[in-house]
């Protein structure tokens, strides 16, 4: 069986970024480098009813060998990773046994992972870690979900010994862009209950996340010559860094933690002709999330009264929802993601996402699908990095469900 590390670092040197800009399904061509190499090493594995779509979506079954109504368990993991940072030409580093000291990756640029910084990486000692080079994300936020996957649906082909209802495999595009699922089949897809391995640290798992939406903002200025601008001008950036600063302080995402929700202004672009700006908006809660939400329409009107009608154009748009009160009713799929950790001998640490997963929507659309760690860290930037023995875990924890499935 091959080494889930070696799976990786094949897998990161696929560039995959997503582009929130494109309005193509997926976003990017290049995704589907990937998902043909997955095809690929699926079938050569002796995995029959495998597909790759034009909509950038693998999935791939593999039949039942046991008697009895066992339900179809799926495991999901997106391909694509974060255009917030560089995903070409990425050059792992390979720690091993770290000493729990700093780490330097780029000496050029100043690039470290100090653990006075990032505390975290004192609970990985004596381990082996793949970290960047300082100039790129690294590409576990998913790769090392869609290596965990498909190392334990090797494990289940070289094991025919190993008993297991039927497994359905998902690999999506443009999850990074919050459009992993828009043209997901579910009932194609043909499982019952899934799972997403696409959480952080190792031990992790939830099945509450943000509720969230986008906001988009257009500010029409007049630009007017700065020596007889008296009484003329209005500064579209001025106004923009007005409304801004209209919205609670204390509800940007670097003062919040837990169930806090935020307003995360996202970009700015502008002159003093016109600006644009683009924020997302979060909460765990769905009354503070409305509250939230006309809380910017009320700054936006605002302005309006203040500078003249127009000068704002705000668009808000819902991107997904909290999946609480879709998995809760179907609570023995969290129980059995607890009985497959403690038999990893991990801690399971259920906490609510601080974001969104493929999970959350798929779960309103009829798939239960609560969200398990992939053991990365410090995702979507140049401190990224995975401890290898935390993606053998969950490989582990997968097939532990499976197994705790095959139970009365």
């Amino acid at each position: 069986m091959e080494k889930i590390i070696d799976r990786f670092l094949r897998y990161v040197a696929f560039d995959t970024a997503s582009n929130p800009d494109s309005q193509s399904q997926p976003s990017t061509n290049k995704q589907f480098a990937l998902l043909e190499q997955l095809r690929k090493e699926l079938q050569a594995m002796g995995v029959e009813q495998v597909e790759v779509d034009k909509n950038g979506y693998l999935m791939a079954s593999i039949p039942s060998n046991i008697d009895g109504d066992v339900p179809a368990i799926g495991f999901i993991s997106h391909v694509d990773t974060s255009p917030d940072a560089p995903g070409c030409g990425i050059k792992p580093r390979i720690v091993e046994n770290y000493d729990g000291k700093t780490l330097v990756l780029n000496e050029a640029k100043g690039v470290e992972l100090n653990p006075e910084e990032f505390p975290e990486l004192r609970d990985y000692i004596g381990q082996t870690l793949i970290t960047t080079d300082g100039t790129t994300l690294l590409g576990a936020d998913d790769k090392a979900g869609v290596a965990e996957i498909m190392s334990a649906a090797e494990y289940i082909m070289e094991h025919p010994e190993f008993r297991h209802g039927e497994i359905k495999i998902g690999f999506t595009p443009d999850e990074e862009i919050g459009r992993g699922v828009d043209r997901f089949d579910v009932k194609k897809f043909g499982a019952q209950y899934a799972y997403t391995m696409d959480g952080g640290a190792i031990g992790e798992l939830e099945y509450e996340n943000f509720n969230a939406a986008s906001a988009k903002i257009h500010i029409q200025g007049r630009n007017i010559h700065p020596g007889y601008a008296k009484d003329k001008m209005l500064n579209a950036i001025l106004i923009g860094s007005e409304l801004n600063d209209m919205l609670p302080v204390w509800q940007r995402p670097e003062y919040t933690e837990g169930y806090d929700g935020f307003f995360h202004i996202t970009k700015f672009n502008g002159v003093v002709e016109e600006a644009r700006m683009e924020y997302i908006i979060r909460d765990h809660d769905s009354a503070l999330f409305e509250r939230k939400k006309e809380m910017l329409r009320e700054c936006a009107d605002f302005i309006n009264r203040k500078y003249g009608e127009g000068v704002v154009t705000l668009e808000i748009k819902d991107q997904y929802y909290n999946m609480k009160k879709q998995v809760e009713p179907h609570y023995h799929i969290i129980e059995k993601a607890v009985k497959a950790m403690e038999e990893a001998g991990i801690r399971a640490n259920i906490r609510p996402i601080r974001g969104g997963t493929d999970g959350a929507r798929l779960s309103f659309m009829g798939l239960p699908c609560p969200n398990i760690f992939a053991g990365g860290l410090n995702f979507h930037g140049k401190y990224e990095y995975v401890p290898v023995q935390s993606m053998e875990k969950a490989t582990e924890v997968i097939l532990n469900i499976i197994r705790n499935f095959t139970e009365k």
